[in-house]
């Protein structure tokens, strides 16, 4: 079996087109790396880019993608509404076929010792990869964003897994490591009010009480006048899209406020998609064998 792994780097970059088209340019010139998505958004100011190889050419879109990211972006001027702590704010491993979860933790260790040693940037391992309950949850490590870890970094509990301890001047640090599937789901609200998505967002993540595998936070998108609750989706089989929306929505509804849309950033499973699909259909006695695609890839 084909060695696939999946990884989504997030770089703190999503309004200048020339600078994301190099940055994304360089991980595609990078031998057996395939470019499956790549999503600027400008409010947040940051790029999700969605790629898939194999160690050898991931450890290579790596290096180039930080190259990259250090020569064109620089955290002492940049504004956005999503938290960031880095140039390259996280880097993330997830196995797709042919490889093991302990095989991603591996390569995002050999990654990490890379980037610190080569880039002189303090290196995080989250998720899986990490050393300490503390470290695997990435808002944990964020906690503080980029002008506020020059002083965190001093905290001995606080002391990067790899590298200076000391920030980057312009790149910050960065979190690498491996993890589950994760889609990032956006529901935007017709209310400019802040508030209000700040508390949906607390109110639906798990840290707060909210869903078990749901990680939210509330933002403004300044452009469209409209508020936003973002979230991360750890587990899609147990905490599926829909349910996360319809309380997004019961909650939002206390306020007389309405989901005007939603955004998929980055990738999903099919199945994921499915099920939604299922929920709000009411469908009787589903089967995905019952979407052609899903029967004729069976048959092949």
């Amino acid at each position: 079996m084909a060695e696939i792994i999946e990884s989504v780097p997030n770089f703190s970059e999503g309004r200048s087109r020339e600078v994301i088209d190099d940055i994304v340019g360089a991980v595609k010139a990078v031998a057996g790396i395939r470019i499956l998505d790549v999503k600027p958004d400008a409010d947040h100011n940051r790029t999700v880019l969605t790629i898939v190889g194999d160690r050898k050419s991931l450890k290579e879109a790596a290096d180039a993608l930080f190259e990259k990211a250090l020569k064109h972006i620089d955290l002492r001027k940049h504004k956005g509404e999503h938290p960031r702590m880095g140039a390259v704010d996280v880097f993330p491993f997830v196995p797709i076929s042919g490889v093991t979860t302990e095989d991603c933790i591996a390569l995002s260790k050999e990654v990490g010792e890379m980037v610190a040693e080569k880039f002189k940037i303090p290196v995080y391992l989250y998720e899986e990869s990490a050393a300490c309950p503390e470290r695997q949850n990435l808002a944990n490590i964020r906690k503080g964003q980029f002008e506020g870890f020059a002083e965190k970094i001093k905290d001995p509990k606080w002391k990067p897994d790899f590298g200076p301890e000391e920030i980057h001047p312009s790149a910050g640090v960065v979190a690498i490591g491996a993890r589950l599937f994760l889609i990032a789901f956006n529901v935007n609200l017709d209310t400019p009010d802040l508030t209000i998505a700040e508390t949906i967002g607390k109110q639906v993540r798990h840290i707060g009480g909210g869903l078990r595998f749901v990680k939210a936070l509330g933002l403004k998108l300044e452009e469209r006048n409209i508020t936003q609750v973002s979230m991360n989706l750890t587990n899609y089989k147990k905490t599926p899209i829909y349910l996360a929306v319809e309380l997004v929505r019961a909650l939002a509804r206390r306020w007389g406020v309405n989901i005007v849309g939603c955004q998929l950033i980055g990738m999903s499973p099919a199945e994921a998609i499915y099920d939604v699909a299922d929920f709000y259909l009411g469908l009787e006695n589903f089967s995905y064998d019952q979407i052609i695609e899903v029967k004729l890839a069976k048959e092949e």
